[in-house]
């Protein structure tokens, strides 16, 4: 077994359990990509199990903090069948599951979401892409399911020296699909949809929306950024007598049309806009136009810390315009999915977006990744997406 040692006083972070090891707290040792190395302090002390990746910043992922673990084809197996179990506990409300979260789930860069009988994957680490074969027949055998796409195409990959990879690893068939959601139905393209197909983060923050829309009796939604129309749909379900969505995406806002149809609700309920969301706010505002409800769910804009400050400022701009187009009484649902904005810097944009618009309002909720999306206590990165639902006053 290959072994890493790193330089004195950098292996506090792993005696906390955190899985990453960065390449400057490396003091000698390597690895073939994705290879199994043994981790060590500075004095020879055990630390992990991680996988190694040469090219990445992250320059090794953990597997197990338990010396006497081996990294083989069952260890996998029995973190595989640990996250399917914690799922079937959490009872998620969709056909759309989150079936391994990562690190959080113990197994550094595998993603997977299962869409009714079929699952999709996402290997986006180099330990990950060299157990490929073992985590797919894994897969299979711990959910009973026969379909597996790969979606190894996020940009994450080129940060592991790792080519993009897309297809039917096990089995075969339609891409399309469709998935019960709350009582919804939501149709998605699991080869050329984001992320795995589908936002499977926001299903509860969905349902809280609607909840809100109906209990504020709120007559008008705008939905920036919406997407395939999760929110669409749920102000709709809500009550709304107007929904303006927009996307800079035509194909996406076909497909949230399609949605608005598969739910039965009335298209002349719902207004459609191809257009940049930062500039068809500034122009609602030079029209006068207000709206009881609004959903901000930008792109990620942060993906590191290092990237914050200019993340930060694009967060505040559309949230102060976003503000000023809010009706007094009126509630701003709005997000941030980047990793390098925390959920209290988040605040603190917003809060600055407010004092500039002139606005002050009641913070009636905080949102989050659904629960099947997990962050653990020794791995807050798991924590990517945060929101706020603004009550303004």
């Amino acid at each position: 077994m290959k072994t890493i040692r790193l330089r004195e006083g950098r292996e506090r972070s792993l005696l906390r359990r955190h899985p990453w090891i960065f390449d400057s707290a490396v003091a000698k040792g390597g690895a073939d990509p994705g290879e199994t190395v043994r981790v060590e302090a500075h004095d020879g002390r055990f630390l992990a199990w991680a996988a190694y990746s040469p090219a990445s910043k992250i320059r090794a992922r953990a597997w197990s903090f338990v010396e006497t673990d081996r990294i083989d084809a069952g260890f996998f197996l029995g973190r595989l069948a640990q996250a399917v179990a914690l799922r079937q506990r959490l009872k998620p409300p969709s056909e759309g599951i989150r079936l391994v979260h990562g690190e959080s789930d113990g197994l550094p860069g595998l993603v997977v979401d299962r869409y009714g009988d079929t699952l999709v994957a996402q290997f986006l680490a180099a330990g990950a892409e060299r157990w490929k074969k073992v985590l797919a027949d894994g897969l299979l055998e711990a959910t009973g399911l026969q379909r597996l796409y790969e979606r190894s195409d996020a940009s994450s990959r080129g940060l592991e020296g790792l080519p993009e990879a897309t297809g039917w690893l096990r089995g075969a068939g339609p891409t399309e699909l469709a998935i019960a959601e709350h009582g919804w139905k939501f149709a998605l393209d699991i080869a050329t949809g984001h992320k795995t197909g589908f936002y499977l983060d926001q299903r509860d923050s969905r349902a809280r929306f609607a909840d809100w829309v109906r209990r504020l009796g709120a007559r008008s939604v705008l939905n920036c950024y919406c997407y395939t129309g999760g929110f669409t749909v749920a102000g709709l379900a809500g009550g709304a007598g107007q929904v303006v969505s927009i996307d800079s995406s035509g194909p996406a806002l076909e497909r949230a049309r399609a949605n608005v149809a598969l739910n039965g609700f009335d298209a002349a309920r719902c207004e459609f806009q191809d257009a940049d969301v930062n500039a068809s706010l500034r122009r609602f505002i030079e029209a006068g136009r207000s709206f009881d409800t609004i959903v901000l769910d930008p792109p990620k804009l942060a993906p590191t810390a290092a990237h914050a400050e200019r993340a930060a400022r694009a967060y505040k701009d559309i949230n102060r315009l976003a503000l000023k187009l809010l009706a007094p009484g009126g509630l701003l649902f709005t997000f941030s999915c980047s990793g390098g904005i925390s959920a209290d810097l988040f605040h603190k944009i917003v809060a600055s977006a407010g004092t500039d618009a002139g606005v002050d309002g009641y913070v009636v909720d905080r949102l989050g990744a659904a629960a099947d999306h997990p962050m653990t206590l020794a791995f807050p990165e798991g924590e990517y997406l945060k929101g706020l639902a603004v009550l303004r006053r």
